[in-house]
């Protein structure tokens, strides 16, 4: 459980998928399991759970409160676990993170509204009652390849006002929105995109929530630590190490071989939903070439 104000929810978190058994149900003690190995074996401080790696639009909310009730009771006194409950109805992600509130929830990951493409407006709107309906910090999900719509610099820094937003998971791939909002708000940055969490860090993030996570969680560690004690050319080499991982989970939608590893590998995981699909024997080949050349052999 963190406890340092500049870094929120912990420094290395991912986004964890959702264990399902092979008739499509969820896996809960798969999910406890899962989530035991990432804190006491993969160096994590955090989990996220619920967000996109984790299938959460194709879960119900009484599927997602099961999920999210039992994680809390593997890891929850010692790690920090986020909800993420962000939808594209305000008055529906209300209702989860009030839900996520009374499971115990340690904070809320808020992604931005998707398919409705709201204005900037809306945006500020949006983010603004969901944290106005619970006494949860919040980290924004800033991910316009999925949005469309990116969480512009002056409407992050007027969100920054707010006392319970306090963290961006950053995947919009503008390195310099994110300085300018670094330079003009204390928000903690986390990278949400594992090819840009060197530069990311670099530029004062403070943790990374990750997908690749579910496979080098200590060597993600040792590349934060790394840069922060500014040594950038030990984070350089921890980083090209991560190179082939980055490529080769994200061959195609990072769920379908992260959960394809973690088969392999013997730990909780299952199938996909749909319309996610299950990853073919051509790209399971691949994945074992990728992530041999990474250091983590299937």
């Amino acid at each position: 459980m963190t406890t340092d104000p500049a870094r929120p929810f912990g420094r290395v978190l991912t986004a964890m998928v959702t264990p399902l058994a092979e008739d499509g149900s969820i896996d809960l003690a798969g999910a406890q399991e899962l989530a035991a190995h990432l804190v006491d074996r993969q160096a994590h401080d955090g989990l996220v759970v619920l967000g996109t790696t984790g299938e959460a639009p194709t879960l119900s909310d009484g599927e997602s409160h099961a999920v999210l009730e039992a994680v809390l009771d593997a890891v929850g006194d010692r790690a920090t676990v986020l909800a993420g409950v962000g939808t594209n109805d305000t008055a529906h992600t209300v209702e989860r993170a009030q839900a996520a509130e009374r499971l115990g929830a340690h904070g809320l990951l808020v992604v931005t509204p998707y398919y409705s493409k709201p204005p900037q407006a809306g945006l500020l709107r949006h983010f603004t009652t969901v944290a106005d309906s619970t006494d949860l910090p919040v980290m924004l999900y800033d991910i316009p390849p999925r949005s469309v719509v990116p969480i512009e610099v002056e409407t992050l820094v007027r969100l920054a006002e707010h006392p319970r937003i306090v963290a961006v998971k950053d995947a919009k791939g503008d390195l310099g929105a994110l300085a300018w909002t670094k330079a003009r708000t204390d928000l903690a940055y986390y990278s949400g995109e594992d090819m840009l969490n060197l530069p990311i860090l670099a530029m004062g993030g403070v943790g990374v929530v990750s997908v690749v996570g579910h496979l080098v969680g200590p060597r993600l560690a040792e590349l934060i630590a790394a840069v922060e004690a500014g040594d950038l050319a030990r984070a350089r080499a921890v980083n090209d190490s991560l190179l082939p991982v980055y490529t080769g989970i994200f061959r195609t939608q990072g769920a379908i071989l992260v959960k394809a590893a973690l088969n392999a590998l013997g730990l909780p995981a299952g199938p996909l939903r749909p319309p996610l699909v299950d990853a073919t024997d051509d790209q399971l080949a691949q994945l074992r070439i990728d992530l041999a050349d990474g250091g983590v052999p299937l």
